[in-house]
C-alpha cells in the first residue's frame, strides 16, 4: 500500500486539497506537535470542526486525525534527525499504535514543505520498513 506525506508550507489551500484528492488520500494524519498553532489559518486545528484544517479537508471528503504524540520534540536541536530516529527505534510501535484504526490510504501532514526537512519522513520510513509500504511525497 502507498503511504503519503505532505507539507503545507507555502501551499495555497486549493492546491493542497487538489493534491490530496488526486493522490486518493482518504485520511490526513497530522503529526505536528502543536497543530493548534499553525501560522496559516487554513491549516490550524481549530476548536470547531467547521474551521481550519478539518473544514479544509472536509470540503473534499478527506478525513482528519491529529496524533500529536508523533510530533517532533527535538525540533530545536541541531541533531533532531538522530534524536527522532532513536525515539522511533525505542518507542515507535507505541507511538504509531493509533494508526491501526485510521482508514487508508493515509497521508502524514506537517508544516515543512520539503520532506527532507521534516520528521514526517522519518515516520514514513519507519512505517514503510515495518509494513512494506511504498512512500510517496506529495508537493502541493
Amino acid at each position: 500500500m502507498k503511504l503519503f506525506t505532505v507539507g503545507y508550507g507555502g501551499a495555497a489551500p486549493q492546491a493542497f486539497q487538489e493534491c490530496l484528492v488526486k493522490a486518493g488520500v482518504r485520511t490526513v494524519v497530522d503529526v505536528r506537535l502543536r497543530p493548534d498553532r499553525a501560522s496559516m489559518g487554513a491549516y490550524v486545528k481549530a476548536k470547531a470542526r467547521e474551521k481550519g484544517i478539518e473544514r479544509l479537508l472536509g470540503e473534499v471528503g478527506v478525513e482528519y486525525r491529529s496524533l500529536p504524540e508523533l510530533g517532533n520534540l527535538f525540533l530545536d536541536y541541531d541533531d533532531w534527525r538522530e534524536r527522532y530516529t532513536a525515539l522511533l527505534a525505542r518507542a515507535g510501535e507505541l507511538l504509531v499504535s493509533r494508526l491501526a484504526d485510521v482508514p487508508g490510504p493515509i497521508c502524514l501532514l506537517c508544516a515543512e514543505r520539503r520532506p527532507e526537512d521534516c520528521h514526517r519522513t522519518l515516520i514514513a520510513q519507519y512505517l514503510a520498513s515495518a509494513a512494506d509500504n511504498e512512500i510517496e511525497y506529495l508537493v502541493p
